[in-house]
């Protein structure tokens, strides 16, 4: 058994909220247990040169000048896959730089892409505890990140209503989320969005278009000033007719996921196809008097990006919490000596944790949560499905993340 005296501190991928706290919580759980802490910068890219790199020491000085509410990484990140890295004696290089630092085990913050490179460290010997981060919330833990994210994107969404509004638009949101929907979902219900895209359904264009015409026109018909709009909140793993994402042919990252891109325009292009063939348009917006020949004949829709806009700023309240606690568990671990696994949270005395390999499985939006959304008269991109519950009273204590 090794007496853990110093811990390195990584995190990697994509940015997002709550990365500050599990820095703090790492830093200032080592200080009360006598652990040296220390940032190595800029993710795995600077684990592979940290013979050439000298880390960042937290102690609870440093650790104090740590803001846990800002989105981000006092590290810094980088997107590399360290197997893919040519050189075939990168892991005794890694192993070199550990102990030139004296470093005894790695936190490691991140999502699957990281996670699969924290089971490669584990399987060289390297010991390693993984915090789960991603804001796709496609993990089969809570991540830090998740719930900033989703707030971000229901912000943004509810303030853009205000334009849809003003100009009678309709607004099709695009998000981030990957393959998953987690975030897109949960934020376009948080901000009354008509209608949520996800990669789980394979979306029918024509059920979208006449949920749109519906509550556009009732929305038109009950204003006093004329006043209409349409909110879609898609996330960019929403696939074509044909089942395929959307994605830049021309841009591949190390872990070798191409850029997905473009879905918020083919969405416009699609529903812009059945306005342009439906004369009922016409009628409608000349009896209500917004009708111009060549100039304003049906709707106007646009897309709008978010893009990194739901990866920075703030961190949610919930997001510091966790950070924080799944940092300092993170080193209660690794002080009884148990690797390899990652943090699935801490209630009481109860830390609990999963084997990496296992955390890092991808995992899907529930259709049946989508069912009992469509009940309220979200438009998921289908026929709505019926919702089907069953009851059960809770037994023992109840389990509190997402």
């Amino acid at each position: 058994m090794i007496e853990i005296k110093k811990v390195g501190i990584i995190t990697s991928g994509g940015d997002c909220g709550g990365l500050n706290a599990v820095i703090t919580g790492v830093a200032r759980m080592g200080y009360t247990l006598g652990v040296e802490t220390c940032l190595i910068p800029n993710g795995y890219a600077g684990l592979y040169n940290l013979l050439n790199l000298e880390p960042t020491i937290i102690d609870f000085a440093r650790a104090d000048k740590i803001h846990s509410g800002i989105a981000g990484s006092e590290a810094g990140h980088s997107r590399v896959k360290i197997s893919n890295i040519k050189d075939s004696d990168k892991y005794n290089t890694i192993r070199s730089g550990l102990k030139k630092h004296n470093i005894d085990s790695l936190v490691i913050a991140g999502g699957d892409d990281t996670g699969s490179v924290v089971v490669d460290l584990i399987n060289e010997g390297i010991k390693c505890i993984h915090v789960p981060k991603t804001m796709d919330l496609d993990l089969q833990s809570y991540s830090v990140g998740g719930d900033s994210t989703i707030n971000r994107i229901s912000k943004f969404t509810d303030e853009l209503r205000t334009t849809g509004i003003t100009h009678n638009r309709a607004l099709i949101i695009e998000v981030f989320g990957r393959y998953a929907g987690h975030t897109a979902f949960r934020g376009g219900i948080g901000a009354d969005a008509d209608c949520i895209l996800i990669p789980e359904v394979n979306v029918d264009y024509e059920v979208v278009y006449n949920h749109f015409k519906t509550t556009y026109v009732n929305r038109l018909l009950t204003s006093d000033v004329k006043g209409s709009t349409y909110i879609i909140v898609a996330a960019e793993g929403v696939k074509d007719k044909n089942g395929q994402f959307f994605v830049d042919e021309n841009s591949l990252d190390s872990f070798g996921h191409k850029k997905l891109t473009g879905v918020g325009s083919y969405i416009r292009k699609q529903l812009e196809y059945y306005t342009n063939k439906d004369s009922y348009w016409e009628f409608i917006l000349k009896r209500e008097g917004i009708y111009v020949e060549d100039i304003y004949m049906y709707p106007e829709i646009r897309e709008v990006q978010l893009g990194h806009l739901v990866r920075a700023g703030q961190t949610s309240a919930y997001d510091v919490t966790f950070g924080k606690q799944a940092g300092g568990a993170a080193v209660l671990l690794m002080k009884k000596n148990i690797f390899g696994v990652t943090v699935v949270g801490v209630e009481g005395h109860n830390i609990t944790y999963i084997p990496t390999k296992e955390a890092i499985k991808q995992r899907f939006v529930d259709l049946d949560e989508i069912a009992f959304h469509e009940s309220l008269g979200v438009c998921f991109g289908r026929e709505p499905v019926g919702y089907s519950p069953e009851f059960s009273e809770q037994k023992g204590k109840i389990h509190r993340y997402m």
